[in-house]
């Protein structure tokens, strides 16, 4: 399978647990750290909170909108936070590593199928380099959502 990986990682000052609940929490934490330039929509679907959350995302990169299914999942609750499109072959993880009491290094990294053939090989080359930017975005939001 022609899958790549894309991560981007921040250490934040505040508390893993603090931004953990953040990031598990759909109905308001998740949406909030979302950059409103790229994501266009979080709807959940079901639960809310951390894992067998079902969320809609529909994201808008460069004029092209693309929307997702998510599942959420905890493979290491109060640590790791996944969420998978199976149909769409991506799967997008959150992880929080404590740093002392009052630090954690936030990583956002995603596996993705990339398509065959050309168009496979120039959405490796371009993909990767645009989803750093709105990770880093991202990453940004949860230092100041975290914060207040």
């Amino acid at each position: 399978m022609n899958t790549y990986l894309v991560e981007e990682s921040a250490v934040i000052a505040a508390p893993a647990a603090r931004i953990y609940a953040l990031l598990a929490d759909y109905q308001q934490g998740h949406p909030s750290i979302l950059p409103a330039r790229y994501f266009k929509e979080c709807t959940v679907l079901k639960g809310g909170q951390g894992a067998g959350t079902e969320v809609a995302v529909k994201m808008e990169v460069y004029g092209a909108t693309v929307a997702y299914r998510m599942t959420v999942s905890e493979p290491a609750p109060g640590r790791v936070l996944s969420e998978e499109d199976v149909q769409a072959g991506v799967v997008t993880t959150f992880t929080v590593e404590p740093m002392g009491d009052a630090q954690a290094r936030v990583t956002i990294a995603t596996v993705t199928i990339a398509q065959p053939g050309l168009r496979g090989w120039v959405e490796k080359m371009t993909a990767p380099g645009i989803m750093r930017r709105i990770y880093r975005a991202e990453l940004a939001q949860i230092a100041e959502v975290v914060d207040k």
